[in-house]
C-alpha cells in the first residue's frame, strides 16, 4: 500500500524530535515537515485554508475554529503546555502594578484571541476578581479565525508591544517575556503563584495541541490513529520526565484543562457556547488515550 504523504507543521520540541529527525518511521505515513517560525504563523492558513494535513494549533484557535464550522479535528496530543503567570508584565519605573490595579488600565496583547491571553485573563478574572471589561485592550494582530469580530483597540502601525510598555503607552502586557530589568511580573512571585494555582485547580494550562483536516479524519481514520501513535512513541523515545507532565497525551489526561479553557473562552466571548470536551474530538480521536 502506498504511504499517505502528510504535509505537517510541528514545532521543534524535544518530545517531537525523534519523529522529526527520522528515528521513528511508519509503514503507513510519510511526513513532509514544513517549517514555520514561529509555529503560530501556520495557524491562520490551517484554519482558513486547511493548508496542511497535520498541524500544531493553539487550543483557543481550535475552539474558535470549531465554533465557526471549520473542517478540523483535534488530537489529544499536547505540543506545548506551560504555567502562564510569568507572561504578564508591567513597567516598574512607572510605579507598582498588581492584578487588582488593572481596572481602567491599557493592557497590550498580540491578539485578543491568543491562548496565553485567554489563560491569563481567566486567571485574573476567576482567581483575582478582575473585571476584564474594565480594561482597555490594545492589540497588534488579527484573529486567526476571520469570522470573529474583534472589538479591541488596535495599536498604531509600526508599534511593538514591549516598546509601548517601556514608553508608557500601555500599562501592562500579556503573553510577553523580557529580560529588560525595568519590566516586572504583574504577579509578585509568578513561579510560586503558578504552582499554587496548578495545585488548586489540578491542571497545567495547555497551549498547543495537534489537529488534522476533517477530510483526512473521515477518509483515513487509520492514518489519524497512526499519527497519534507516532507522536506518543516520539514522546516516549525522548524520555521526558516532569511532574506535572507539561505535555500530557490522551483525552482523559487533558479533560480538566480543556474544560477550564472552554469555560474561560465562553466567559471572554471567544466562543458562543460551552462545548463538552467530547465534542472537540471525532469518533476516532475521542478514544485516544
Amino acid at each position: 500500500m502506498t504511504k499517505a504523504h502528510l504535509r505537517t507543521v510541528l514545532g521543534d520540541y524535544a518530545h517531537v524530535k525523534p519523529l522529526k529527525d527520522g528515528r521513528l518511521g511508519s509503514d503507513l505515513v510519510d511526513f513532509e515537515f514544513i517549517d514555520y517560525a514561529p509555529t503560530n504563523k501556520a495557524f491562520k492558513p490551517m484554519v482558513r485554508e486547511q493548508k496542511f494535513d497535520v498541524c500544531e494549533m493553539a487550543i483557543v484557535t481550535y475552539l474558535m475554529a470549531k465554533a465557526h464550522g471549520k473542517p478540523l479535528v483535534l488530537l489529544p496530543a499536547v505540543m506545548l503546555g506551560r504555567f502562564q503567570h510569568a507572561s504578564a508584565l508591567y513597567n516598574g519605573e512607572r510605579g507598582q502594578l498588581t492584578p487588582s490595579d488593572l481596572a481602567g488600565k491599557r493592557v497590550g496583547i498580540r491578539s485578543f484571541t491568543t491562548t496565553t491571553g485567554a489563560w491569563v485573563r481567566g486567571i485574573l478574572a476567576n482567581d483575582h476578581g478582575v473585571d476584564l471589561n474594565s480594561i482597555r485592550w490594545i492589540t497588534f494582530e488579527d484573529p486567526h479565525v476571520a469570522e470573529y469580530r474583534d472589538s479591541t483597540e488596535r495599536a498604531p502601525a509600526g508599534k511593538t508591544i514591549i516598546q509601548m510598555l517601556l514608553d508608557g503607552e500601555i500599562d501592562a502586557a500579556l503573553g510577553e517575556t523580557s529580560t529588560d530589568p525595568r519590566l516586572k511580573p504583574l504577579f509578585a512571585d509568578p513561579v510560586a503563584e503558578a504552582q499554587r494555582w496548578s495545585q488548586r485547580h489540578g491542571i497545567v494550562p495547555v497551549n498547543h495541541l495537534v489537529v488534522v483536516t476533517e477530510a483526512l479524519a473521515k477518509s483515513r481514520p487509520d492514518i489519524v490513529r497512526e499519527v497519534y501513535r507516532l507522536l506518543t512513541e516520539s514522546k516516549a523515545t525522548a524520555g521526558l520526565r516532569s511532574a506535572p507532565d507539561l505535555v500530557p497525551f490522551g483525552v482523559e489526561a487533558n479533560r480538566k484543562a480543556l474544560e477550564t479553557i472552554i469555560e474561560y473562552s465562553v466567559q471572554q466571548g471567544l466562543i458562543p457556547r460551552r462545548f463538552s470536551v467530547d465534542e472537540l474530538f471525532d469518533d476516532t480521536t475521542r478514544d485516544l488515550n
